[in-house]
Formats: C-alpha cells, sequence, structure tokens
C-alpha cells in the first residue's frame, strides 16, 4: 500500500514533463506556412533575361526538387543573362596616333543552376573577336570604318559542384572530409588580384576546403588546379602548346587572410624560344586600425631563356583605403614596384598588364581600342596612385579623382604622370552610364588624352 502510495506521488509530475515534452517538439518543428519579412521592405527584384524554374533570388516555397540515388536533392533551375556595353572614344599617348573609335561588347550567360553547390555556366561574347571588338574606328594606320569583329567561341563553359553534397549518403554526418569543390571546363580564373593569373583557362581544379588549424586558423582553402588549353602568356598572346600547373592556398585567420599560390607553365617556343616560367605569389589582406590593407608579392622565373610571354623578376603591390570622413565616400592610395620584368603566368589579351590593380589610371576598360593613361606593364618602375571615391543620391551617383605617377628606375623607361576623372550614374534599375577623362605627360613624349562615354546594361 504504501509502495502504491510513492508511484502515485510521481504521477502529476511525469504528466507534466510529457506536456512540457510535446510543446517542445511542437516548437521545433518547421512551420508549412510562409512568414512574412519583417524588416524594411525589399526592393522589386530585377528578373534576368529568362528564368525557367525557381526564381533568382526570389522568395515563396521552396522548390522540392528530386532526389538522386545518391541522396542529394536537387531544384533546377535555368537563368539566361548578361550585359551589352557600347562607347564612344578618343584616345592619344605620348607620340602615338589618335585613335577614335565606337566599340562595342555583348556578354551572354546561360547558368543551369542544379542546387545550392552545383551548376552549369555557358557564356558567350559574339561581338568580340579575342582583344578585337565589334564597331566602328578611325586609325591613322588603316583605312576608317566598320570593323565586324563577330566571334562563335565559347567564353566559358563549365560544371562546378561539391563532393560532398553530390553523395551526401556517404558522409551523412559531414565528418569524412568530403569537402572536395571541383570544377572542369572553361573558366575565368583571377589570383593574386590578377597578378599571377587573369585568364580564361581550360582547366580542371579540386578545392579541399574548412581545414582548420586549432587556435590559430579559423580556414584553410587547398585547391590543385590544371590547365590544359586556351591559355593567353603575359605578351596577351594565346599560346596553343602551354600547359598550366597550380596550387592554390588561402588561409582565414583571426586578423587577416592570407593567399599563398604557386604555377607552373610549361609553354610553346616564341621565336624559337621556349617558354616555360614558374610563378609565385603571397598576399595578405587585412583591416590595421580603421584602415584597409592589402599587401602583395609576385615572383616570375624565366626556366629557359627570356621572351616576351616570359621573364624573371619581382613585383611588390600596397593598397590601403578607408574612409576619412566617417561616410561611405573612400580614399585609396595604391603603390607598386617592379624589380626587373615580372610576367604573369596567363594574362587575357584584354586584360593589359599586371600594374592594373594600382588605379583607374593603370586598369585597361575592355573594351576597344581605348588604352590605359599610364603603361601597365611591370618593368623596372615604381607605380603609384592615389584617389578619391565619393558618393551621391544614395548611392546611384559615384565619381572618382585620381592622381597617379610611374616613375623609371633604369635608363630605358621614362617617366609619367596622370591625373583622370570618373563618373557614373545608374539609370534605372538596369542601365549605368560612365564618362571617363584623363590627360598625361610622358617624358620627352607630346601630352596624352582621352575620353569616352559608355552606356553599360545588364539584363
Amino acid at each position: 500500500m504504501s509502495r502504491a502510495l510513492s508511484w502515485s506521488r510521481f504521477l502529476p509530475v511525469a504528466a507534466m514533463l510529457f506536456v512540457a515534452s510535446a510543446a517542445s517538439a511542437e516548437v521545433k518543428t518547421l512551420s508549412e506556412e510562409p512568414i512574412p519579412y519583417k524588416g524594411n521592405a525589399l526592393p522589386e527584384r530585377t528578373k534576368p533575361l529568362l528564368e525557367i524554374g525557381p526564381a533568382l533570388l526570389g522568395t515563396g516555397p521552396l522548390d522540392p526538387g528530386f532526389e538522386l540515388p545518391t541522396g542529394a536533392v536537387w531544384q533546377p533551375a535555368l537563368w539566361v543573362f548578361g550585359q551589352y556595353r557600347t562607347g564612344v572614344d578618343i584616345y592619344k599617348n605620348g607620340n602615338a596616333p589618335e585613335v577614335q573609335e565606337w566599340a562595342n561588347r555583348l556578354d551572354l550567360f546561360a547558368n543551369l543552376r542544379l542546387s545550392g553547390t552545383e551548376r552549369v555556366l555557358f557564356g558567350l561574347s559574339p561581338l568580340r573577336d579575342e582583344g578585337e571588338f565589334t564597331g566602328y574606328h578611325r586609325r591613322p594606320e588603316s583605312e576608317e570604318g566598320f570593323d565586324s569583329n563577330f566571334s562563335g567561341e565559347i567564353t566559358a563553359l563549365f560544371f562546378e559542384g561539391e563532393i560532398g553534397e553530390i553523395f551526401p549518403d556517404a558522409d551523412p554526418f559531414d565528418a569524412g572530409g568530403l569537402d572536395l569543390g571541383f570544377t572542369i571546363g572553361r573558366q575565368q580564373l583571377l589570383f593574386q588580384e590578377g597578378l599571377l593569373i587573369n585568364d580564361t583557362v581550360d582547366a580542371v581544379a579540386l578545392t579541399r576546403d574548412t581545414i582548420t588549424i586549432r587556435d590559430h586558423s579559423v580556414d584553410t582553402r587547398l585547391t590543385g588546379l590544371f590547365g590544359w588549353g586556351h591559355i593567353d602568356r603575359d605578351d596577351n598572346e594565346r599560346d596553343h602548346d602551354a600547359r598550366l600547373f597550380g596550387l592554390f592556398s588561402e588561409t582565414d585567420f583571426d586578423t587577416s587572410t592570407v593567399a599563398l599560390d604557386a604555377i607552373w607553365v610549361t609553354g610553346g617556343e616564341n621565336d624559337s624560344v621556349e617558354t616555360d616560367g614558374l610563378f609565385l605569389g603571397a598576399g595578405t589582406t587585412q583591416r590595421i586600425g580603421k584602415v584597409n590593407t592589402a599587401f602583395r608579392v609576385a615572383q616570375s622565373f624565366a626556366l629557359d631563356e627570356t621572351s616576351p610571354a616570359v621573364d624573371t623578376g619581382t613585383l611588390f603591390l600596397a593598397e590601403l583605403s578607408g574612409d576619412p570622413m566617417g561616410n561611405d565616400d573612400v580614399l585609396y592610395v595604391n603603390a607598386a614596384w617592379a624589380v626587373d620584368r615580372f610576367t604573369s603566368a596567363a594574362r587575357d589579351p584584354i586584360a593589359g598588364g599586371p600594374l592594373g590593380p594600382v588605379g583607374i589610371l593603370f586598369a585597361s576598360p575592355g573594351l576597344g581600342d581605348y588604352g590605359t593613361a599610364l603603361n601597365n606593364r611591370a618593368e623596372n618602375v615604381v607605380a603609384a596612385a592615389t584617389g578619391y571615391q565619393m558618393f551621391f543620391n544614395q548611392e546611384r551617383t559615384q565619381v572618382v579623382a585620381e592622381i597617379g605617377a610611374r616613375l623609371a628606375t633604369d635608363a630605358d623607361q621614362n617617366d609619367a604622370v596622370a591625373a583622370g576623372l570618373r563618373f557614373q550614374q545608374a539609370l534605372g534599375a538596369r542601365v549605368v552610364l560612365q564618362l571617363d577623362g584623363f590627360v598625361s605627360r610622358q617624358e620627352n613624349q607630346d601630352t596624352g588624352y582621352g575620353a569616352r562615354s559608355e552606356l553599360l546594361v545588364r539584363f
């Protein structure tokens, strides 16, 4: 009797625990009803040219998709998008003749999204034939007229994914080290901010992510890459015999991100000279106080004789930026120092030279024959630029004013200085108007100048 009474004391407590457990389980269950966005109103979505399947950056219920035999769930969607650039310009640098032109560029892409980590991307640039663009040109060395540089060459075609996501049943607890990303096909590569590689290459790559070193690094990514075709060398010329082998790493520390890269290129002959090269790079990006900083060093070695495609040299690059006024405006100071002649492992015909990151006076616009205010080749030179970027009209308007210099460190180069201005205005949701202009002065050369207007339409 006493034992029965003792059990009865715990019955109310057991009932309460059961009710609490059931309530907790109900709270943890995800609701099937959509919950309205609780922040400020979302801006109207700008749709791509074509959408089939789930909308790009759309809202609403998730598409259930379908499950593969591997356990992966794919939710296919096809998005077609691109941009059209058209510009009119006049350009003269030093003693070179003046060039006037109207140039056009169209980049089209079809993105087949299979899941959040797997996709196929296809791209064309039909108005561009390598470094030449369709448009009307007036050049002193050739007849004035329309140049139809149409091309059906594929500019992008690759598949990328992650093994752990394609085969989730092989590692259901995500503890087996299957965080291996991979990509294969024609794709744009950019390493060390374009100092080592800035090109579109036929390549296959494997990446191991989420490598952590306790008490030292948050994450490390290692990538091995092999490129077998479509490789342009530092002289911006296609090398059909080149093969590219690369090992790239990037580590996130508490205060900075550090990248270490190594590339070996076995090239074809250039004027009967072998063009094999070794390329190394190191970079660190961090915030020091209120200043954003990036420091990079890149080294190239010509393993045989030197040539326009490959040479031996070192390039140092330092970038500093901040907001001295405490608003969205940006003040930046960039500087580079090239010892001997540094060459990149691969450079697109429209990418110009390795000094492009120094500033807008050194950067190639990637449209037409309009060149740079200051030479962007990295050979025995100190290059620097400082500029101020201002934002207006809720950041729909921006103005960049920049001054720069290129100071030779040997007798074979000329010093040069330049000043430039850039104006950009958003027109609606898809169009940007850009105006550029510069004046330059090179030692023992005529005064250089350039002006261009461009409309960029994204769809």
